[in-house]
């Protein structure tokens, strides 16, 4: 039986039969991809999966494609440019050093991807470093949107229910550990703001093991989770039912400073890493910062990869060392960036 609310698309006699084969492969994509696939809306306001457009656009063509030489099996053939390195492979690279107008430049290209995916309604939900890809070109293209999702404003009083089961773990903003199901936008600008502070610290900055102890890395570094900060946090069910650190202080500057040496990506990626969602910078605002609006100006990545003749992934890199997320002790001076604004920054863990 086939999904409920798929469109009927005729056959050349008019009819809507579906062959065994149409059918055995429609089910099988409907399987293959979990609850948290993209959807999007239709006409008249009715949800449409991907699963529909699947059926919709492409199983004709399938079926067209279906001939007695290829025992009735079509193919369908997805083309993607191909891009020679992930964010995550290059900062693993100690030989890879990027100047501050490079850093500049990844971060307003990531920022503008995703001021666009939102203006169209869609939420990646997996920001983190390997899923930045860059072209030996210099070109930034965001990836992986196996998680990803249309959003919508809630209507009439009725909040959304989307999961809270996504992001990995060392980029989940603390809305969704706490279970919040109603959410935005800002749920990305939070693993913007982790992957910002990654360009100087070469590793993820919270490298929590489960979701109590990644509360705790974020308390450590943005201060306690309370209502007086955080207003109507308590709504949240987990709030009383998780072991939050108390009595933390809000130190993302300085526990930074010694990594990052410009005042205003300090102050951006404090803004990023907001702990109320409802504060929390959004990316126009970002683009607008006065960090990309300073000397040095953002400058094209193509002169440096050029340098690099061999791909990096993160799958490729050594194993990270783990633990090695930021601590007290970065203040060391022998573990500082060096010190002039476009001086080339060296992996730090």
């Amino acid at each position: 039986m086939l999904p409920q609310g798929l469109p009927q698309h005729p056959n050349r006699e008019g009819t809507q039969k579906v062959s065994d084969h149409q059918r055995s492969m429609l089910m099988s994509a409907s399987e293959g991809m979990g609850a948290c696939g993209l959807e999007g809306v239709g006409a008249g306001g009715r949800r449409v999966s991907w699963v529909q457009i699947f059926y919709f656009f492409f199983l004709p063509a399938l079926s067209a494609s279906a001939s007695p030489y290829n025992r009735c099996k079509g193919s369908i053939y997805l083309v993607f440019d191909f891009c020679e390195h992930d964010l995550a492979g290059l900062l693993s690279n100690v030989l890879v050093k990027f100047t501050l107008s490079e850093i500049k430049r990844v971060m307003q290209m990531l920022l503008n991807g995703l001021y666009y995916i939102h203006r169209n309604k869609i939420l990646h939900r997996d920001m983190k470093a390997a899923n930045v890809l860059i072209t030996r070109d210099g070109v930034l293209k965001l990836a992986d949107f196996g998680l990803a999702r249309a959003f919508s404003l809630a209507k009439n009083s009725q909040p959304n229910r989307y999961t809270n089961r996504v992001v990995t773990l060392w980029y989940r903003p603390p809305e969704l550990l706490l279970g919040e199901r109603d959410y935005g936008p800002p749920i990305d600008l939070w693993g913007a703001g982790c992957i910002m502070a990654e360009m100087w610290t070469r590793s993820p900055i919270m490298q929590g093991n489960t979701e109590q102890h990644q509360l705790a890395l974020i308390s450590q570094l943005c201060g306690s989770i309370t209502p007086e900060v955080w207003p109507n946090v308590d709504k949240y069910e987990l709030f009383e039912k998780l072991e939050l650190v108390k009595g933390q202080k809000r130190k993302v500057k300085d526990r930074l400073k010694a990594y990052v040496r410009d005042p205003y990506a300090l102050d951006l990626i404090d803004k990023l890493l907001v702990l109320d969602p409802a504060q929390r910078i959004d990316s126009d605002d970002a683009l607008n910062h006065d960090f990309f609006w300073s000397d040095p100006m953002p400058s094209d990545l193509k002169g440096m990869l050029s340098t690099h003749l061999t791909s990096m992934f993160e799958y490729l890199a050594p194993p990270r060392r783990k633990g090695s997320q930021i601590t007290q002790q970065s203040t060391n001076q022998s573990r500082n960036p060096a010190t002039t604004n476009q001086t080339e920054f060296e992996r730090v863990f």
